[in-house]
């Protein structure tokens, strides 16, 4: 049996593709009890996301492409537009891609840390599914401890590499804490809903919402017990805000340096940060000019995302050592596995010769034969049925010309040791 991932991502597949063969929640129970009832397959876990749809198994080795026809079928998908953009991995590459994924050096985003959550979801699904062994179950117990030891040892994800993120963290370097802060968020876009994620995770912090429409800015403060106004209102709020982040896409600024001056007068010029993500700009430049505000634009953000992502890279490079490291340490025992059965095989055809022998002699000493005459004929006998087999292949592998089979022979049998 093989350990095989085959699957595409964002490298090797276009949206439209990555939406046809992914795992939806109905689609992925179907296609776990599938594969357990396949009796080719032995284990096997989906990860599916919106960057990346795999599928993780152990199968013969003539299964390999049946299971491609399989993701082919199940999906109904044209055969000549996903098998140019299908990666397959067998054994040690499909161990090291499992740990290179789990520990976010595989992303679109690198280093980022939610994937290890979904492929901890998918691992558990196939548990529900019993759809798991003992390789494939040990291979990502393995992958999730690999990836924690790679947050542990590098810096890989600990700085900000999404404009959103560069903003929340800022925002926690000026104030050190978030907690009792209040933060105006202006719009309520997929920008402003990912800073409303970071911000929910990085202090107990108020949240007022401001958009254009009301309804849309009421489900995105809904999750966080927002406080919701419209765009007009800001004026009337401005002051309450320690923190402003804004991103919307008006043409025109929607706060300007006066509104922003009379804010911080009623805040007796307690500091106010800002963070303008929008383009064109939310917020007029102008109001860098004065002494109590901190405003920062998306080019800002985006100079301490590029130095970030910089960062990353230097530490991918010891994160994948590591991989490295632990994906041939997994393969080895691996195949420490498929010895086990030769053991225990030959562990128990060794022991029924020495019951054999040993019933015959005891039963020759309750006749009243020599004692010395049978222990010597039990050594013998013994000595001569152990070695016989070895004595065979040596003899075999010398007349056959191997010399290489030999030398392995002789090292099985501490032969080598003996000079």
């Amino acid at each position: 049996m093989s350990l095989l991932a085959i699957g595409v991502n964002h490298n090797t597949a276009s949206v439209e593709l990555r939406e046809k063969v992914a795992f939806g929640p109905e689609k992925l129970s179907e296609a776990l009890n599938q594969l357990a009832a396949d009796s080719n397959v032995n284990g096997s876990v989906i990860v599916s996301t919106c960057n990346r749809t795999e599928v993780y198994c152990e199968v013969s080795p003539q299964s390999k492409n049946k299971l491609i026809d399989w993701l082919i079928d199940f999906h109904q998908v044209n055969p000549e537009d996903i098998k140019p953009c299908l990666y397959i991995h067998e054994d040690q590459a499909a161990i090291r891609h499992l740990m290179r994924v789990s520990s976010g050096l595989d992303s679109l985003v690198l280093g980022e840390p939610q994937i290890l959550g979904q492929v901890k979801q998918a691992y558990s699904e196939s548990r529900t599914h019993s759809a798991l062994n003992t390789s494939v179950e040990k291979l990502f117990q393995k992958a999730f401890s690999v990836a924690k030891r790679v947050r542990t040892e590098t810096e890989i994800g600990g700085s900000a590499v999404s404009v959103a993120y560069a903003a929340c963290i800022l925002a926690k370097q000026i104030f050190e804490s978030l907690d009792n802060l209040t933060v105006m968020l202006v719009g309520a876009g997929e920008t402003i809903e990912l800073v409303a994620k970071h911000l929910s995770g990085h202090g107990n912090c108020k949240i007022i919402v401001a958009n254009r429409t009301r309804e849309r800015a009421q489900k995105l403060a809904g999750g966080f017990g927002g406080h919701v106004i419209t765009l007009n209102e800001i004026p009337d709020h401005l002051q309450q805000a320690d923190i402003v982040i804004s991103s919307t896409a008006s043409p025109l600024p929607i706060i300007g340096k006066g509104m922003v001056e009379c804010a911080l007068k009623a805040r007796k010029h307690q500091p106010m940060f800002l963070v303008d993500i929008a383009v064109p700009r939310d917020i007029e430049a102008q109001v860098a000019e004065l002494s109590d505000a901190y405003l920062y634009s998306v080019d800002d953000l985006q100079s301490i995302v590029d130095s970030n992502m910089a960062q990353r890279k230097v530490e991918a490079i010891q994160a994948e050592a590591i991989v490295t490291e632990e994906s041939a340490s997994f393969m080895s025992w691996l195949r420490s596995l498929h010895a086990v059965d030769s053991i225990r095989e030959y562990r128990k055809a060794s022991n029924d010769v020495r019951e054999e022998l040993l019933s015959k002699s005891l039963q020759a000493l309750a006749l009243g034969n020599d004692p010395e005459k049978v222990l010597l004929e039990l050594s013998n006998k013994l000595t001569n049925k152990l070695i016989h087999a070895p004595t065979r292949a040596l003899q075999n592998a010398a007349e056959q010309g191997e010399p290489t089979k030999l030398s392995v022979i002789r090292q099985s049998l501490g032969l080598d040791d003996l000079n």
